[in-house]
Formats: structure tokens, C-alpha cells, sequence
């Protein structure tokens, strides 16, 4: 249930969010799960840029497996040095990347985007292609993308047409493959730990967020209490002068009867 409620809340336009976020928060909570809660509490408010990705994502399924299918064919023709291969796919991930961010603005109903944007839903569409991390967090963006792990992939087009090098002897080859792959090892285990320091710093947030809010609804609580026992204590004492009057009179009554017998 709680990622059906993080797709209505990311497809929300960025001004209607904190509002929605405290709606679906509550309403989780109304129907007692907690862990829902607190997930769509800790949630965050995505820019403009990324909630135009957003919107596509959750508006085309099928976006996120194309752009997975195309990184895939593109880091192959990389790692084969396949310059005409390469030229290919750069010219179909540019026809894919137009197609994609007419798409994401439709989906949002925007029609004259800065440029700005622009450039943050082209360069984030590009992460998508080559990074699956950011493909997986298609939909629950909160900020614009950026990847430079292939750097521009257009640029990969410009492979087999620079004048060829040196042949690299032979036995250089099996380790300078190694070297790179262990600095790339090196590079996805520091972004791995980074994601994980990330991920237990927002479940922190999300549980001191959770007891904040029970503080704050059990101090409301408390405070309507208060409130109803201070005008039960007025009515109380308004009754009790009325009573007390009374008696007095009461009094004054059987006095005076008391004088009279007396006399008489």
C-alpha cells in the first residue's frame, strides 16, 4: 500500500506535495500502518525537472526497460571499441532521449519548459540510460540526475574515427582491463556505501519524524482534554454560586418563618 501511495504522491505537482504527504501520512496512520507512515513522512520534495521524469514513469511503464535496453546494447559497444556500433546506438539513444522528454512533458502538461529543465530532463533521461541506479529510482526523483560514468554517451560516437594509436602491447592489455575494473569496483562500492549511509540516515529521519508527530498529537490530545476539563470546572463552579445562592436564601426564608412563629 505504501508504494501505491508514493506514486500518488510523487505524481502530485511540486506545490500540492506537502499537503498530500501529510494527507496519505495521515490516512496511513488512520488505518494503523505505521510503516507506511513513516515511508511516505520521510518522503521528499522533488524539483520540477524531476517530477516531469516522475510523471513519465508512472504515466509509461515501459520507459524504464527501454532506456535499460538501450544502456545495456551501449555499454557493450563500448567495452568491444566498436566505433560504427557506437555511432548507431548514440543516434538512436538522441532519437530516444527527444522522444522520451516530449513524452515526460506531456505527461506533466507542460508546454513552453525552460531551458533549464530541458537540460535537467535530457541530462537525467541520459543517467537513466547509463546508470540502473537511477533507473530505479524512476518515479521517486527528487532532484535532477546528472552521469558521467560513460561520459556524454553522444560523445561515444567519436570512437574508430580518431586516428588510430599505437598498438598497446599485448601483455598490457589483461591488466590495464584489470586496473580499470577494479577502479570501477572501487567507484560502485563507495556509492554503494554512500546509498546505505543515505538510506539509514532518511530511516532515522523517518523515526524521529514518527515520534515527533505521536508527541505532537498526544500534547493536542492533552490540550483538548484540558480545555474540556476547564469548562467543566466553570459550569461546575457556576453551578455550585447558583446552589450556594440559593441555600442562602433558603436560609434567609427559614429565618424569617422561624421569627415569626416565634411572635406569634
Amino acid at each position: 500500500m505504501a508504494d501505491e501511495d508514493l506514486d500518488t504522491l510523487y505524481w502530485v505537482p511540486p506545490q500540492q506535495f506537502t499537503a498530500e504527504r501529510a494527507r496519505l501520512a495521515a490516512a496511513a496512520s488512520a488505518r494503523g500502518d505505521d510503516a507506511a507512515a513513516q515511508r511516505i513522512s520521510a518522503a521528499h520534495k522533488p524539483t520540477a525537472a524531476a517530477w516531469i521524469v516522475n510523471r513519465l514513469a508512472l504515466r509509461h511503464k515501459d520507459a524504464r526497460q527501454r532506456l535499460a535496453d538501450l544502456g545495456e546494447r551501449l555499454r557493450a559497444a563500448h567495452a568491444a571499441m566498436e566505433g560504427a556500433r557506437i555511432r548507431e546506438l548514440s543516434a538512436e539513444q538522441h532519437r530516444l532521449i527527444d522522444e522520451l522528454t516530449g513524452a515526460a512533458l506531456r505527461a506533466a502538461d507542460v508546454r513552453t519548459p525552460s531551458a533549464a529543465v530541458r537540460e535537467d530532463l535530457t541530462g537525467t533521461l541520459q543517467a537513466a540510460v547509463a546508470d540502473p541506479q537511477v533507473r530505479a529510482r524512476l518515479g521517486r526523483l527528487t532532484r535532477p540526475e546528472r552521469w558521467s560514468g560513460f561520459g556524454d554517451l553522444g560523445d561515444l560516437a567519436d570512437v574508430g574515427d580518431a586516428p588510430s594509436p599505437e598498438p598497446e602491447p599485448a601483455n598490457r592489455k589483461p591488466a590495464r582491463a584489470a586496473a580499470q575494473n577494479r577502479h570501477a569496483q572501487r567507484l560502485r562500492a563507495a556509492v554503494a556505501a554512500a546509498e546505505d549511509a543515505k538510506a539509514r540516515a532518511d530511516a532515522e529521519l523517518s523515526e524521529r519524524r514518527a515520534r515527533r508527530d505521536a508527541a505532537r498529537r498526544r500534547r493536542d490530545a492533552a490540550a483538548r482534554e484540558l480545555r474540556d476539563a476547564e469548562r467543566e470546572l466553570r459550569g461546575a463552579e457556576d453551578d455550585y454560586d447558583t446552589a450556594e445562592k440559593a441555600s442562602r436564601a433558603a436560609a434567609e426564608t427559614l429565618q424569617q418563618a422561624s421569627a415569626r412563629l416565634r411572635q406569634g
